[in-house]
């Protein structure tokens, strides 16, 4: 990965913002933003390139007219997809995101078929899943965006109560990106101090909830879903990845037989380095954790069932 090139496709919030936290902290040599409204992509691309006027490094950033112009990308970032409305069934929703997707992997499998891919499309675990089947490719270059951001909202819910530097808090949050998700205050820890030693079982159950409509909140404040910790978010996978850094980051990837799924994808902690997901850490989970965790899985499940039985897959 020698040319630090990055495509993303979507330039909206999500997208947008990541572009600009590449580039203000110089991760990337190349980003190239992809919409399917492109004057979008060239406003946004022309206004990033601008601000990095102040930057040492001056990374390159593009826009491409059409998917074609998007080759040879490192990594590719997908958050194009729709929002459900309040007409829409989650079968309708499924259906029209699939179809964004479905477009989306072919146009990467073609101009880019060396790249990573960095889901950030809903419903995460589904659309993570849907890329990796259709694409066919090694599981370990697909991966979705969940724990990163699910776990800093976590983290977040720590420090208001500890007060202690969110740069010492390590949370660590599994399962469903969504209502199924599972803080895990066991593997959590703040200057290596397990959490459950820092904060009393009323406090920590609070935590956990709001960790699970953090992003509810917000957009019930801003009409609209959150942008800034989700790319940052993306950002730290990138780091990684990148860096070859070998971190440790919940991440949504395709199981075969870990944890005791398969044909499913699920958010796990995962090693990331110059590959993708370079391990698949596998925990013994107590009964409580697994039977939550089938849970997930169920439900993840059955929106996988809706694509099969639209012969999506």
């Amino acid at each position: 990965m020698t040319n630090r090139r990055v495509g993303i496709i979507g330039a909206g919030a999500v997208g947008s913002t990541t572009a600009y936290t590449l580039a203000m902290l110089e991760v990337c040599q190349e980003i190239i933003l992809y919409d399917i409204v492109p004057e979008m992509a060239i406003g946004k691309s022309i206004d990033i390139a601008q601000a990095t006027n102040f930057s040492r490094k001056n990374t390159r950033i593009g826009f491409a007219a059409n998917p074609s112009q998007m080759r040879d990308c490192d990594i590719v970032i997908v958050t194009a997809g729709v929002p459900r409305k309040k007409d829409m069934t989650r079968a309708d929703l499924l259906m029209i995101n699939a179809k964004i997707v479905g477009e989306i992997v072919r146009d990467i499998v073609e101009y880019s078929p060396h790249a990573l891919i960095i889901c950030v499309s809903n419903p995460l675990d589904v659309m993570t899943y849907l890329m990796q089947r259709l694409s066919g490719w090694d599981r370990k270059r697909i991966m979705g965006m969940a724990g990163a951001l699910d776990g800093a909202r976590m983290a977040y819910e720590l420090n208001k109560v500890t007060n202690i530097s969110l740069a010492q808090t390590q949370a660590m949050v599994i399962g469903e990106h969504g209502p199924n998700m599972i803080p895990y205050p066991t593997l959590s820890t703040i200057g290596g101090i397990p959490v459950e030693l820092l904060v009393g079982k009323n406090d920590l159950e609070s935590i956990i909830e709001n960790t699970r409509t953090g992003g509810a909140q917000i957009v019930k404040y801003l009409q609209t879903s959150a942008y800034y910790a989700p790319a940052r978010s993306i950002v730290a996978m990138v780091e990684a990845i990148f860096n070859d850094a070998k971190t440790i980051i919940s991440s949504s990837v395709v199981l075969e037989g870990e944890y005791g799924y398969s044909d499913t994808a699920l958010c796990v902690p995962v090693v990331l380095g110059i590959g993708g997901v370079e391990k698949i850490v596998e925990l013994e989970v107590p009964s409580q954790i697994k039977t939550k965790l089938d849970k997930a899985v169920a439900s993840i499940q059955s929106n996988i069932a809706i694509l099969k039985e639209h012969n999506v897959l």
